[in-house]
């Protein structure tokens, strides 16, 4: 039985694997329409959720299954003292696969560890958010063609971003690959991705707070919100939330090909301006997010 914790559980032929069976949903839909009929996947989402969740339970359907599970840890019996390993004990009983979303890092690894279905992680705190990555890579597959020699640029909150984070993990093994990281300096990406990852192979990168600098040497820009519920400090949210904002005069020194991404929700990080440019991305994300989480069910159920 195979669990999806982090984006490194997955080899880079597993993902080649997975981008082409998303391709072939993509081209002939009709086809995958019954793949996990009697199927159900229970999604447990522990802190709140508009895409992740409805992604999964789209893709579930989809592929002919069922969903069941709760939106809110509030409308689940953690409410009453329930601990996070008898809820997935409880709920191995009633579902094929779980898609779990938990405010705490570590927990979708607890979970793991006493679950007798497989669990994908939808999100674990500021740690990982491996799914979200696999619609990250869809995107730049569709778009570019390959993940090699491509410069890479991380903008916002690079501290917090579990997104950033995973993207770093995935796009690391790949040759060529360089990363620009933008941000505050309070916001800057932890020592540990960039001892851990970075630094340990060799990957090139350069550390800026200057967007307009950075702008025309990236082939993906990958902007990010500055998230008010990873604070604990409010002035110091309200002091930076607004520290990068795309707007299309900054995007006058792109490239033309540039492919601009964003996990959503969106704030005002990227102004609606920016929604009507060729080299936007983040709705093709969404979409991207959609097929990625098909073949992941697929693969995790081992349905052929």
């Amino acid at each position: 039985m195979r669990h999806l914790l982090d984006i490194l559980d997955l080899t880079t032929e597993e993902i080649g694997q997975l981008i082409n069976t998303a391709c072939d949903i993509i081209d002939d839909p009709d086809k995958y329409a019954e793949k996990c009929r009697r199927r159900k996947l229970a999604t447990l989402f522990f802190e709140p959720s508009t895409r992740t969740r409805l992604s999964f339970e789209a893709a579930m359907y989809e592929l002919g299954g069922s969903v069941l599970g709760f939106s809110s840890s509030s409308s689940s019996s953690t409410s009453k003292g329930e601990s996070v390993s008898d809820t997935i004990k409880v709920v191995s009983c009633y579902a094929d696969i779980i898609a779990m979303r938990h405010p705490k890092e570590g927990a979708p690894m607890v979970a793991s560890m006493v679950s007798g279905v497989p669990i994908i992680n939808a999100g674990d705190g500021g740690h990982n958010h491996p799914t979200q990555t696999l619609a990250d890579l869809l995107t730049i597959y569709r778009e570019k063609g390959s993940f090699e020699n491509l410069t890479v640029g991380l903008c916002g909150d690079l501290k917090f971003g579990r997104t950033v984070h995973s993207l770093i993990n995935a796009m690391s093994r790949y040759s060529g690959v360089k990363f620009v990281l933008i941000s505050p300096e309070e916001l800057k990406l932890p020592d540990y991705v960039t001892n851990n990852v970075l630094v340990k192979n060799n990957i090139e990168f350069e550390e800026t707070t200057d967007l307009l600098e950075a702008m025309p040497k990236l082939d993906i820009l990958y902007m990010t919100r500055v998230q008010r519920e990873r604070f604990f400090n409010e002035q110091d949210y309200i002091r930076l939330k607004d520290s990068y904002i795309l707007t299309p005069d900054k995007l006058e020194g792109a490239k033309k090909d540039l492919c601009i991404m964003h996990p959503l929700p969106r704030v005002n990080e990227i102004s609606v301006a920016v929604d009507n440019d060729p080299r936007a991305c983040y709705f093709k994300q969404v979409l991207n997010g959609k097929y990625m989480r098909m073949a992941l069910i697929l693969k995790l159920l081992e349905v052929e």
